[in-house]
């Protein structure tokens, strides 16, 4: 027994046991971690040839070697997924200056979108493009209508129709956009939106979200115009219009009769 306490006080046994502390928490955290959905890497062709196209095509406004200019941000370590998004949505090339991007006729082939994304990755360590399993409904959709209202409703509205922000900027709507580019503005944070990486959404949780979109997008309105689904402004706007010239209609038929 005194053998064994000896052992127990040596100084060496703290350092031991911290360190033994530290190799478990690393063990369950590399184990329960939630997994980044990543999708397939690329070849050094598809870099080399990214590299080609970017030079043709953005280095004007990004620089030729993606580090920025004052017409554009640098591109390094924002990742494949930002390319993918800001040029599969037709963002980019951006004709000119503008307050916000918009969603416009896509320029590039899915191929080269690809290959431009994959150069952009190379430069630094950035999101990736998500795999398929994660951008396509079949998730949880009441899960994900709870995590869209509490995150992103206040600047999409309840049913993803899009809202009005400051200095002349907006939040798109999300009906018929794809769940890959859905996936993607969530990581990579695109205009005055906030990036929701696998910390605060998991890719289950986007997956959820997702569903919820695509669920609202195909769900009928089963009580007639919906209005835009954008809720008590346009519904107000319509009673007052249709209301006042109703009744202001109705005033001039009634003096016409009497007269």
């Amino acid at each position: 027994m005194s053998t064994l306490a000896a052992r127990r006080r040596h100084p060496a046994a703290l350092f031991v046991v911290l360190l033994l502390a530290l190799v478990v928490t690393g063990g369950l955290y590399a184990a329960f971690a939630p997994k980044t959905a990543k999708a397939a890497g690329a070849s050094a062709e598809d870099v080399k040839a990214g590299k080609q196209l970017f030079l043709s095509n953005c280095s004007t406004c990004h620089g030729t070697n993606a580090t920025g200019t004052t017409s554009g941000p640098s591109l390094v370590g924002v990742g494949a997924a930002s390319v993918d998004f800001q040029v599969g949505t037709g963002r980019m090339p951006l004709a000119a200056p503008n307050t916000q991007a918009q969603r416009n006729n896509v320029q590039f082939s899915d191929e080269q979108i690809a290959q431009m994304a994959a150069y952009v990755q190379s430069l630094g360590p950035g999101p990736s493009v998500p795999e398929k399993q994660y951008t396509t409904p079949g998730g949880n959709a009441a899960k994900g209508g709870e995590l869209f209202r509490v995150n992103c409703a206040m600047c999409h509205n309840a049913s993803g129709q899009g809202g009005a922000l400051t200095r002349g900027k907006y939040a798109p709507s999300l009906m018929s956009v794809s769940g890959k580019h859905i996936y993607e503005a969530m990581v990579t944070g695109p205009q005055s939106m906030p990036v929701f990486n696998d910390t605060n959404l998991s890719p289950q949780d986007k997956k959820d979200i997702i569903t919820y979109l695509k669920h609202v997008e195909n769900d009928p309105a089963e009580g007639g115009h919906n209005l835009g689904a954008l809720g008590p402004v346009t519904e107000g706007m319509f009673a007052w219009t249709f209301g006042i010239g109703l009744c202001i209609g109705v005033a001039v038929w009634l003096g016409r009769k009497a007269a």
